[in-house]
């Protein structure tokens, strides 16, 4: 049997994808609150396990299932092109998925148990028999939680040693549904390909036009919530440092929607990062009011 080139299995598992689930689990370790003398390597074994673990696990899942897909699609990519041979991106997927939760395990029962959640929306969104890709808003809403609330809880629950406080959750769920904006704007560069083999994204459902504003709502409703939470809580200067990264994404937002098919990369570039920025800026500003001890 052919082996794959390593080249094609670091393509498989997109490199450039782990970003945002570990930025979200370095958010809930500062949102935690919790000193991070000492816990280095549990916080090193974290992002690992949020980015080239899990969130590389997620990306071979779908390749697998999406080959026909992304025969039409991106025909480049290392199972169409033929550069994975046989069933080695289904192998591929398998294994991370079993070293994922070895590497889970040894962080402790916190990070198993997220993992364990991980891991089954990942094949969930890919895998029949539920496949949740098919529905852009079940299969986004997937995506986002996991990639982002479910990553920046596992980051507060190791530091805290179990369930964090409300604040945190309150954060981590707001950012987790602005992200289902974010997987939309993914969607635009595969709609031939969905549309052919009956996989309704926001895009093929409801047309570029309304899958735009749809997305650019889905991401700033939730963080102007954040904004009144932080006003809320006490920290100004953090709900102006978020209002303000808002105010740059909907300028942002206005160029992207007059030609969001041509334009959806590029406001991924630029209105993305600005969104991640925020959450940095919310994590610290709960990590102030958590040691001033104002905030429970």
């Amino acid at each position: 049997m052919a082996l794959p080139a390593p080249s094609a299995i670091a393509e498989l598992f997109k490199p450039i994808t782990w970003f945002p689930p570990m930025w979200a689990f370095a958010c809930g370790v500062v949102a935690s609150g919790e000193a991070l003398s000492g816990r280095y390597w549990l916080i090193a074994a974290g992002v690992v396990l949020a980015g080239p673990m899990v969130c590389a696990t997620s990306q071979a899942v779908n390749d697998w299932y999406d080959r026909h897909v992304d025969a039409v699609n991106e025909p480049h990519r290392p199972i169409p092109s033929g550069r994975m041979p046989g069933r080695w991106g289904l192998y591929m997927a398998v294994l991370w998925t079993v070293l994922s939760l070895l590497l889970a395990a040894v962080i402790g029962p916190v990070g198993l148990a997220a993992a364990a959640v991980g891991l089954a929306l990942a094949w969930a969104y890919s895998a029949p028999p539920l496949r949740l890709k098919r529905n852009g808003w079940l299969g986004n809403a997937a995506c986002g939680l996991s990639y982002e609330s479910l990553a920046w809880i596992t980051g507060a629950a190791v530091m805290v040693g179990g369930l964090p406080g409300m604040p945190t959750l309150s954060l981590a769920l707001l950012y987790g549904l602005g992200a289902h904006g974010i997987m939309t704007l993914n969607d635009f560069k595969s709609m031939e390909g969905d549309r052919r083999h009956g996989i309704a994204s926001l895009p093929v459902a409801l047309g570029p036009q309304r899958a735009a504003q749809v997305a650019c709502l889905t991401m700033l409703v939730p963080q102007g919530v954040v904004v009144a939470l932080l006003l809320a809580w006490g920290t100004p200067w953090h709900a102006a440092g978020v209002g303000a990264l808002m105010v740059a994404q909907a300028l942002l937002m206005r160029r992207f929607l007059g030609s969001p098919t041509e334009r959806a990369l590029w406001y991924s570039g630029f209105g993305v990062t600005l969104y991640v920025l925020g959450m940095l800026i919310a994590a610290l500003a709960l990590r102030s009011v958590t040691a001033a001890g104002t905030l429970s």
